[in-house]
């Protein structure tokens, strides 16, 4: 398994890292989308072993949502240390995943979002 979960260990070992690159995608148990999504979330994340993939249950995990509005699903956050460079729904096709953390390794400026600190709640949440 190379994605992770909030609270695991594994995750909690791998964010110990200096600034690590998340993807994480926000979906929820009962969605089919998601449930079809999941595999290829997975997949993909073995082929950018320098992020850190986190799926994400929204009603397991609210709190990592704080004021954002999750309206569709996928719903993916990529975060580098702890700038937001893109938090938005995306269509369910991986390779529109994958375009965009291969755009993401070029230098931006983050995206402002109300979202927590992502990665300071899941350092604590494996704590």
């Amino acid at each position: 398994m190379t994605q992770y979960f909030p609270g695991s260990r594994e995750l909690a070992l791998r964010l110990r890292q200096t600034d690590p690159t998340l993807v994480v995608c926000f979906c929820a148990a009962w969605c089919d989308t998601c449930t079809q999504y999941q595999p290829r979330f997975d997949t993909l994340s073995a082929q950018h072993p320098q992020a850190s993939f986190v799926w994400v249950d929204i009603e397991e995990f609210p709190d990592l949502l704080g004021d954002e509005d999750v309206e569709n699903f996928p719903t993916i956050l990529i975060q580098q240390g702890h700038d937001v460079r893109f938090m938005g729904t995306m269509l369910p096709h991986i390779e529109h995943l994958d375009r965009l953390i291969q755009a993401m390794q070029a230098p931006r400026k983050p995206q402002s979002t109300a979202l927590p600190d992502v990665l300071a709640l899941l350092r604590e949440a494996g704590a």
